[in-house]
């Protein structure tokens, strides 16, 4: 079985991120701002990558909370993660 975390943490979120070589993006929007993502190996197509810091501003801004999984059900690294707002 394989379980989920929860957390604010700048520190947990980038180590996360660059243990499995990823990097802070955005998915640019019409309106202001963007979507939050974090893109693996070589940069997907829509998206832009920015520094951590403009990442974490997003991210503290809209009081987002970072979900994500260290392990499979299987026992390999997990990339799986999501933003999620406050109270989801």
């Amino acid at each position: 079985m394989s379980t989920s975390n929860t957390t604010q943490d700048h520190d947990t979120i980038r180590e996360w991120a660059e243990a499995r070589d990823g990097h802070p993006a955005m998915v640019e929007t019409k309106g202001e701002g963007g979507i939050l993502r974090i893109d693996f190996g070589e940069p997907e197509e829509g998206l832009t990558r920015i520094s951590w810091d403009e990442f974490f501003e997003i991210f503290d801004e809209n009081g987002l909370h970072f979900l994500y999984q260290d392990e499979t059900a299987g026992g390999d690294t997990s990339r799986f993660n999501k933003f999620v707002s406050e109270g989801k």
